[in-house]
């Protein structure tokens, strides 16, 4: 892969990772355009690795957070030798055990699914299909129950739905960000915390992914692995900006807006695909 195909694929990753309209399903679409073989799947990864350092980046004082209130407790439960009363003060160590809880799921879909979501990745007209349960996904989460729970309100049942779902997004076309936040709302959180959940949660499936698919890069020459770099870095900086304005869309609850693209897209990737086109 050039260089120059590997700095638009970053693009389209930086902005299609935290917007919702899919940014595997719009890998796919563009990587067919390229004409591109494998090893597509290690390429989004790595492309995921990107975006997910501009997550890092944003909700650093949240992982501090996490991280630090996490080793307090242990320290104190290791020296005094009882839990530390602080477990149960924590909203950010009552984040970390939610994320986790949802990570299972996701991890063992991610796990038993593996080769079904490889070959999904071949096919545009899958994507087209997925992107327009996308678009009714977000054009429905206009509507639901009342969105108030905060973190101490979530429940366990919150975060293994939206890990399940989270699981599900791996197919290209299903939004991750889309359709966790979606379920989150659905589950009653209210939107600052479906978001914030959203994109934690992504941290170790990311990650998780990462470590399945690092394996693969020796398979790559030179050349493609410079090509790896550049498209990982500009995702990263281009993902940055995307992610502060759907924090915002999602805060005055305009998520449905994106419904329309989606459906555009789904339809005319359909079209396209029917039609053996491009």
């Amino acid at each position: 892969m050039s260089p120059i195909k590997s700095f638009i694929l970053g693009i389209v990753q930086g902005l299609t990772e935290f917007l919702p309209i899919s940014s595997s399903g719009h890998l796919v679409l563009f990587q067919q355009l390229f004409g591109l073989s494998e090893p597509e799947f290690l390429f989004d990864i790595m492309l995921h690795m990107g975006t997910l350092i501009a997550v890092m980046a944003i909700f650093r004082d949240d992982i501090w957070k996490i991280f630090s209130d996490t080793a307090k407790g242990i320290t104190y439960t290791i020296k005094y030798k009882k839990l530390n009363p602080a477990f149960d003060k924590s909203t950010h160590i009552r984040f970390l055990l939610l994320i986790i809880i949802a990570t299972i799921p996701t991890g063992l879909i991610g796990l038993l699914f593996k080769d079904l979501f490889e070959r999904l990745f071949g096919s545009a007209l899958s994507v087209g299909f997925m992107l327009l349960i996308t678009g009714t996904l977000l054009f429905f989460s206009r509507w639901g129950i009342t969105m108030k729970k905060d973190v101490k309100e979530m429940k366990i049942i919150d975060a293994l739905i939206i890990g399940i779902v989270q699981g599900i997004a791996i197919t290209p076309g299903i939004s991750r960000s889309g359709i966790t936040i979606v379920f989150g709302l659905w589950c009653g959180l209210n939107r600052e915390i479906a978001a914030r959940f959203s994109f934690l949660l992504s941290i170790p499936a990311i990650l998780g992914a990462m470590l399945l698919e690092i394996p693969k890069i020796h398979l790559l020459n030179s050349g493609e692995i410079i090509s790896l770099i550049i498209g990982t870095t500009t995702a990263m900086f281009v993902g940055y900006p995307a992610l502060r304005f759907l924090l915002n869309v999602v805060k005055r609850g305009r998520l449905h807006h994106f419904a329309y693209y989606c459906w555009f897209i789904g339809i005319l990737t359909i079209t396209l695909s029917r039609f053996n086109l491009p």
